[in-house]
């Protein structure tokens, strides 16, 4: 016997009604439940996105607002990573093999590719900075069109280096230099030894035109040095 068949049909089929109405319900709510959660899981997602975008360019214009007369703060190498180079010269010593290797390439076509400078501390960047500025009674502004304030210059991490032609030594630190063999075979070679050049012409730094200024940008410690510099030249 179905104990059922003692409830009366309108009682069996309200109670039909009823659990399938609740049922309904539970689905409902477990559906709205599951897209609220989907679309939090996607907001969160797209807000990390961009964060990490807005981090990115408020890097790079960080950095662009630490600029000074348009150069950018660079760290001082320590002691233990450069290397001396020639008498009076210290270089990073991430850039000895490559630098010798390009000079006596160049030596093989008959060009005399010089290393002129390399390292300068903060300390004799302050130096030359300032005192040629008296002595040419300059303003700081106009000094900074030829030279990096303290702090500021590539060659304080001993990746940057000033290069001449011992053909043409009057041409040393001058832009003349762009018109010598040395900087016409730079501009070709340098870059399989992983050199470039710092300041080239109408640069988005606004410092003026240096031919023989160049970097060293052949290891991740070198291009995060310059990872700023690039930013600017790439993206301003």
């Amino acid at each position: 016997m179905n104990y059922q068949d003692d409830i009366p049909l309108a009682k069996r089929i309200r109670s039909i009604k009823t659990l399938t109405t609740k049922a309904f319900l539970r689905l409902g709510l477990l559906f709205v439940g599951l897209g609220i959660s989907l679309t939090f899981l996607a907001n969160k997602s797209l807000l990390r996105q961009t964060k990490s975008l807005d981090n990115s360019i408020n890097s790079t214009e960080e950095n662009q607002n630490k600029s000074l007369l348009g150069h950018l703060p660079y760290p001082e190498a320590s002691k233990n990573e450069l290397i001396l180079f020639s008498p009076g010269i210290y270089v990073h010593k991430e850039i000895y093999e490559n630098f010798k290797e390009m000079q006596l390439m160049a030596a093989q076509r008959g060009i005399s590719l010089q290393l002129l400078s390399g390292y300068r501390s903060i300390d004799l960047q302050r130096d030359i900075f300032y005192e040629n500025k008296s002595n040419r009674n300059q303003t700081a502004v106009e000094r900074s069109m030829v030279s990096a304030p303290p702090g500021y210059s590539e060659h304080s991490t001993g990746y940057a280096i000033d290069v001449g032609d011992g053909n043409y030594p009057d041409t040393h630190f001058e832009v003349e230099f762009e018109q010598t063999p040395a900087f016409k075979w730079m501009k070709r070679f340098a870059p399989k030894y992983h050199f470039v050049l710092s300041f080239p012409r109408n640069n988005k730094q606004g410092v003026t035109y240096e031919p023989w200024h160049w970097r060293f940008e052949g290891t991740v410690n070198a291009l995060r040095k310059f990872e700023p510099a690039n930013k600017i030249t790439k993206f301003k």
